[in-house]
């Protein structure tokens, strides 16, 4: 990629990401070219859907989530890990706004640009989770789908402006039910 097309596809992507915090997942690409003072045409042709726009966004937070999954499973006890990892995947689950109801329906959907990165996302859960599970510190009834689930819930409660603040008390409730030695 040519240097001036790379400058503009990484303003795009900082444009697009603060409008996308603001606004949500459905932020106008108009807008979002219009405040990055480019086309519509040019935005287009770096992100052709809005999925592509925001896998572009999130791939990188994926990636840092599991990659942060392997640094947990070697650094902490399986209960700790496992906790610390679903904080770190709600919280990026809320930076992007309205992003989960894209991401729960890009599991299902393998032409999905935000397929592949979701499903690698959620495998580094589901193996914190299969580990909490092998070590008796976790219900045996729940797997990775259940566990994203209750990311995207944990998400939506942060974008509530009355539920907000009892976003981390509702995490750590639902912390409590997944582990089978952690008190209520």
């Amino acid at each position: 990629m040519r240097a001036d097309a790379r400058k503009n596809r990484d303003h795009l992507l900082a444009v697009a990401g603060a409008a996308i915090a603001e606004q949500g997942a459905e932020a106008s690409l108009r807008d979002i070219a219009r405040r990055a003072d480019m086309g519509l045409a040019t935005l287009l042709r770096h992100f052709p859907t809005r999925e592509a726009l925001l896998d572009a966004l999130l791939r990188t937070s994926f990636d840092g989530l599991t990659a942060r999954a392997g640094e947990l499973e070697t650094s902490s006890s399986p209960e700790d890990a496992l906790v610390s990892w679903l904080r770190d995947c709600v919280a990026c689950a809320h930076e992007y706004r309205g992003a989960t109801a894209l991401m729960a329906a890009a599991l299902e959907d393998s032409e999905s640009a935000l397929h592949a990165s979701c499903v690698t996302m959620r495998a580094a859960g589901t193996g914190l989770l299969a580990r909490a599970q092998a070590a008796g510190a976790a219900r045996a009834d729940i797997d990775g789908t259940d566990l994203f689930a209750l990311v995207a819930a944990l998400a939506w409660i942060g974008d509530q402006p009355s539920l907000t603040p009892r976003a981390d008390h509702l995490l750590d409730v639902v912390a409590s039910a997944i582990l089978t030695n952690r008190p209520a």
